[in-house]
């Protein structure tokens, strides 16, 4: 059986997941400029597990303007010694919560990352470990956290809000920007999801549950959804 690790998620694989999650809505690389008062909130969320993955933890992010202050993810119960591409999700029309089975539309028992947008929205930030914090990283696993035995604690600062297609507001490609998108954030309406389930417990990311919907290519193992909470 064809497994997978952190190695397989080349540039090219990302770019095309990239595409296929969140269509022509990549995001730009400039924000716009704060205006007005300063804007500090901090914000919570509680995580728990999709898909009986086990896992659970919590998120705590300090938003100023269009800028994530400092932000915490500490995650435990996740497949072992794997990566786990983590992100917040946002959009205009979606629920801003966490997906329930009820979204299951093709009816094979579990939630895919697409299956989920309905409830959470598309990536508008993607928190990776260095490096590009914008949607188009939002797979380049090599940058995301791994669970040393099954937990990994985040922790990173200065991450810039940016303006994203896709996000479902009116205009051209759905684009909201950097102020809308980090006021609704601050209103509670960020979801954080963090992704990956080694399903049947062989130790690795595999086809067992057939290929990811974002890419056959790839295993649905690699970027289901694990643990989702909203940040309040």
């Amino acid at each position: 059986m064809k497994r997978y690790s952190i190695g397989i998620f080349g540039a090219s694989t990302v770019a095309l997941l990239a595409a296929a999650a969140l269509g022509s809505g990549a995001a730009q690389a400039h924000s716009d400029q704060a205006t007005g008062a300063d804007k500090t909130v901090t914000l919570t969320a509680n995580l728990t597990e999709l898909n009986g993955s086990g896992a659970s933890g919590t998120a705590t992010a300090v938003v100023r303007n269009q800028k994530i202050k400092h932000i915490e993810v500490h995650a435990s119960g996740l497949t072992p010694d794997a990566p786990h591409a983590q992100h917040i999700h946002y959009g205009n029309q979606a629920l801003n919560e966490c997906p329930t089975l009820a979204l299951d539309s093709n009816g094979d028992g579990r939630l895919n990352t697409v299956e989920g947008i309905p409830a959470y929205g598309p990536v508008v930030v993607s928190l990776t470990t260095t490096g590009d914090t914008t949607p188009a990283s939002f797979l380049d696993v090599t940058r995301f956290p791994v669970s040393a035995d099954g937990s990994y604690h985040y922790s990173r600062d200065n991450i810039r809000i940016t303006k994203v297609a896709g996000t479902g507001y009116p205009g051209p490609n759905g684009t909201g920007t950097a102020k809308e998108i980090a006021d609704s954030i601050r209103e509670g309406e960020g979801v954080v999801v963090i992704h990956g389930i080694d399903y049947n417990g062989n130790g690795s990311y595999d086809f067992s549950r057939g290929a990811s919907e974002l890419d056959p290519n790839l295993p649905a193992e690699a970027t289901d959804p694990a643990a989702c909470g909203v940040l309040e």
